[in-house]
């Protein structure tokens, strides 16, 4: 199938097989790998991206659902070359990361989560988290880097 999508304000078109997942057509038809694929069930939260701006598990979609809305990832995030957003400045100045495997999902869901809830506290960033897995953290610098962001 002859499918076009936006990701990141960018229109790609490309033939695919009906069920290519999002999160292939993402890293392998259009080389954005930032979107990683953990669990391949919908669990881990790793490969989320942004849907019309809402979270989404894109190892649960097919490529060509995606037609005619705006898909945005981690690439999308960073204002320019060598820059990082307020987010990901945060992430990185509050040791919010070590691996790094789950980093982008959690980029995501809380890019969507602050939009919402610009000045949350530590309760509504965990369960806003809750559907994220990381196994390096313990998540205690995840949401210190959130309230650092809602603080600023």
């Amino acid at each position: 199938m002859k499918i076009t999508i936006r990701v990141n304000g960018v229109g790609y078109t490309r033939d695919v097989e009906p069920r290519l997942l999002l999160s292939d057509f993402l890293r392998h038809e259009i080389g954005l790998t930032g979107t990683h694929v953990g669990c391949e069930h919908g669990v881990c939260g790793a490969c989320t991206i942004l849907w019309d701006g809402e979270p989404a598990r894109s190892c649960l979609a097919f490529a060509v659902q995606a037609e005619g809305h705006e898909i945005s990832t981690v690439e999308g995030l960073a204002p320019g070359p060598g820059k990082l957003n307020p987010l990901q400045q945060a992430f990185q100045d509050a040791h919010g990361l070590q691996c790094g495997y789950c980093t982008p999902g959690m980029l995501m869901t809380l890019t969507a989560f602050l939009a919402e809830n610009p000045h949350p506290d530590e309760a509504q960033i965990r369960e806003a988290l809750s559907g994220n897995l990381c196994r390096c953290t313990g998540y205690q610098h995840i949401v210190d880097a959130v309230l650092r962001v809602a603080a600023a």
